[in-house]
């Protein structure tokens, strides 16, 4: 459950590292999973201790795992964020559509083995080093399919859709999205035997990454969508934490802070303070660019 605290857990990711909460691994230096961790006030819990997030945006994780011969490189990097006591690393669930390359979902309900394959051995790789995952479930934008893809395949089924926003409205996209849910969290590992939604590896299950609406800047389409999908989700995955994917805009409902978003009010359709406290989301996150805000 969301916690009813105005303190938001917050997890700030940059676009290339995800600068989670300070913290530090076991005495030893080496992190150790303590079983799923849970939102709790203004805290993150683990085996009844509070848990301190540190670590980092490494999106390309199950692409080279899908082949082969480039694990290597996914057993480097997370060989190195162990000796360095990292706990939580941040990676993409998905690759929608046929002009990915790699593509996971090629086209709806219709998957690539090996790629999902490769997202088995992520994660099998990081529970034995006691790493957490953070799983991105949908791009806001192009690459990797995105949003763009599921609309696109909704045209083909013959629905007429404006814009990449009607993403968040419409039915069959809606449909197709909550698809990608079920089949991921019930996705029986090849490595492990545990189905994802049983894995405590699982830090949380990420909405989309770095959604956005502008079509609506009211902020009411993009606030539906999330308390949709966040409940279908925990409908189905009760045992994990779901979160967002927002970069951090203020909103309509706290209109006098929105001079401090990024372009003098800029929005996109999102209101960080009411998303995130919809009941079935567990903690907030913001992403920052510094060389750009």
């Amino acid at each position: 459950m969301a916690t009813s605290s105005p303190q938001l857990v917050m997890l700030v990711s940059c676009l290339a590292a995800l600068a989670l909460a300070a913290g530090a691994g076991e005495a030893d230096g080496r992190p150790k999973s303590r079983g799923f961790v849970t939102a709790r006030g203004s805290r993150f819990m683990a085996g009844g201790r509070p848990f301190y997030a540190d670590g980092f945006n490494a999106y390309w994780l199950m692409y080279m795992a899908s082949n082969p011969a480039d694990r290597s490189k996914v057993l480097d990097v997370l060989d190195q964020a162990s000796r360095l006591g990292a706990t939580v690393v941040r990676t993409w669930a998905f690759s929608d559509g046929q002009g990915s390359d790699r593509p996971l979902q090629i086209t709806p309900g219709v998957y690539n083995e090996q790629v999902f394959v490769g997202l088995d051995f992520v994660i099998a790789e990081a529970k034995k080093r006691g790493i957490y995952l953070i799983l991105s479930l949908v791009n806001n934008m192009d690459g990797f399919g995105g949003k763009k893809q599921y609309v696109q395949w909704a045209r083909d089924r013959g629905h007429y859709l404006g814009s990449d926003d009607d993403f968040f409205s419409d039915a069959l996209t809606q449909q197709f999205y909550k698809n990608h849910i079920k089949r991921m969290i019930t996705r029986v590992n090849t490595f492990t035997r545990v189905a994802y939604k049983d894995e405590p590896t699982i830090f949380a299950w990420e909405l989309m990454n770095e959604p956005r609406a502008p079509s609506d800047l009211s902020g009411k389409t993009m606030e539906r969508w999330v308390a949709s999908m966040s409940a279908y989700v925990k409908s189905v995955d009760p045992k994990h934490m779901v979160e967002i994917g927002m970069e951090g805009f203020y909103g309509e409902s706290t209109p006098k802070r929105k001079r401090f978003n990024p372009g003098k009010g800029y929005t996109g359709g999102t209101d960080f303070v009411s998303n995130n406290r919809i009941p079935t989301v567990d903690f907030a996150t913001i992403h920052i660019y510094p060389d750009q805000w």
